[in-house]
């Protein structure tokens, strides 16, 4: 038994609520079960100095945690004077996957920042500000659309990411921190609305797990994408 009853192939409770932020071109808060993300998105006419003169834009992305997001108070990172290595990967991975389906020619050159800020922490962060992160992005698409900034289609499919793990020996779908913690192996699958991966990263924590567990936890993912790629469209229709 999970220790949220839900079945093993269950999604948490997930909502995708938009236009959140005022001032922000597209924003979307996230709620996975009781992991809540604020996501914005924020157009730049501006590029990398790298990407400068090449006519296409760039899709980059921001991700932390408010010191209270979880049990104990985490000191900010601003007065740390850095940003530790969790938030740094978590945030090009967050970049990565949406870069992954946006044509970047058609964007122009300009920038669009995807900032996610975690309200609150119940495991699967990462994965909901990716999931977040994509109507927030499509959002600020759509504001463009209407100023005849873009033309065609700059977001050529959905993206959404999802946690699996294996508990007390069974594959399960979406982890809260609860399951996480204790999971004998966890993974995050990032994917397409086409079913195509796009990134997927698997740890044994425990126990080194099989071809086989591995399946199961695939066919998992499968399942969650589809329906919060299903949530997305919704969303934004």
């Amino acid at each position: 038994m999970r220790p949220s009853r839900r079945a093993p192939d269950e999604l948490r409770a997930v909502s995708l609520e938009r236009g959140v932020v005022k001032y922000a071109e597209g924003s979307c808060m996230v709620k996975f079960g009781d992991t809540h993300v604020l996501v914005t998105a924020t157009l730049e006419e501006r590029l990398p100095p790298w990407l400068k003169g090449q006519g296409r834009g760039w899709v980059t992305a921001e991700y932390g945690m408010l010191p209270r997001a979880t049990l104990e108070r985490t000191r900010r990172e601003a007065s740390a004077g850095k940003q530790n290595g969790r938030t740094v990967e978590i945030q090009r991975l967050i970049g990565r996957s949406l870069r992954a389906t946006v044509d970047l020619e058609a964007l122009g050159e300009r920038q669009i920042t995807v900032d996610c800020d975690v309200l609150q922490a119940d495991g699967g962060t990462r994965t909901a500000s990716i999931t977040g992160a994509w109507v927030a992005l499509a959002d600020c698409i759509s504001w463009m659309k209407a100023r005849n900034m873009v033309k065609g289609n700059v977001l050529r499919d959905n993206v959404a990411a999802i946690s699996c793990g294996i508990y007390n020996g069974t594959p399960v779908l979406d982890l809260d921190y609860a399951e996480d913690s204790e999971a004998d192996t966890d993974a995050n699958f990032v994917m397409t609305g086409d079913g195509r991966i796009i990134e997927v990263q698997g740890t044994a924590e425990k126990t080194p797990f099989s071809q086989d567990e591995f399946l199961a936890l695939m066919a998992l993912a499968r399942k969650g994408v589809t329906r919060l790629v299903d949530l997305q469209k919704m969303a934004v229709a």
